[in-house]
């Protein structure tokens, strides 16, 4: 009797317990991908839409979006040139530096430009640059994610 007992109590564990997907070795975890991907969405969420409701002339609307896409695409361009460098894989001197100057210059012309933005409110220009580089940093971390996660699948 006390077997058929067992028996039922092991058909019970195996049916609750959930098949929990194998992660690869240096793949990053679920919830770290999905951090990275709210972040980015976030930050470059609430920029346009700070941008779309802000008062300000059309040219300086689109000077701000200009900047926000030409940094994202130079802070992703810079973490691939870093990463190929450490890794091995050849990186022209030219690409690397020029890849450096572009996020200098990307961030050096938000600065610039929230510092003489004489129709921002202060408030509005804490705003802006927190969301540019939380944009800057989530783009980073999407792109280390993704390039992880594809080389712990390569692995096999």
């Amino acid at each position: 009797m006390s077997n058929d007992n067992e028996d039922l109590l092991d058909k019970g564990k195996q049916n609750n317990t959930k098949v929990k997907e194998e992660r690869k070795e240096g793949e990053p975890t679920s919830a770290f991908k999905g951090a990275s991907w709210a972040a980015l969405l976030i930050g470059v969420t609430s920029y346009l839409i700070g941008l779309y409701n802000a008062n300000m002339q059309l040219n300086e609307k689109g000077y701000y979006f200009a900047v926000l896409v030409f940094g994202l695409y130079s802070a992703i361009s810079l973490q691939k040139a870093v990463r190929d460098k450490d890794e091995g894989i050849p990186v022209t001197n030219i690409y690397y530096g020029i890849s450096w100057f572009a996020l200098i210059v990307s961030i050096s012309l938000m600065a610039i430009g929230l510092f003489n933005a004489g129709s921002i409110v202060l408030s509005e220009k804490g705003f802006y640059g927190m969301a540019f580089v939380l944009s800057l940093f989530a783009a980073i971390t999407v792109q280390k994610n993704i390039r992880d996660t594809q080389r712990s699948r390569e692995k096999d």
